[in-house]
């Protein structure tokens, strides 16, 4: 220790950044795509667990056979002619 000012180390930068270490376009349009992602990611995993915890909310109330009429259910052999 010679009591003079202590030398930048080359590691850390200085006050004045270069445009070099700001972020590219490429990696700006990288970044918001992957937070997209997670975005949507996040939104399958709430559907999910909301599935899981009530499965029959999600099931239609109605069957295929309502929309038959003169039709009894189950009985097709004169219907595909």
């Amino acid at each position: 220790m010679d009591g003079g000012p202590p030398t930048p180390s080359p590691l850390v930068p200085l006050g004045n950044v270069s445009s070099d270490s700001s972020m590219s376009l490429e990696q700006k349009t990288t970044f918001v795509f992957v937070i997209l992602l997670f975005i949507f990611l996040g939104i399958l995993i709430v559907r999910c667990f909301r599935i899981l915890l009530d499965p029959y909310r999600s099931m239609p109330t109605s069957t295929w056979a309502d929309g038959l009429e003169g039709l009894e259910k189950g009985q097709f052999d004169h219907a595909l002619a």
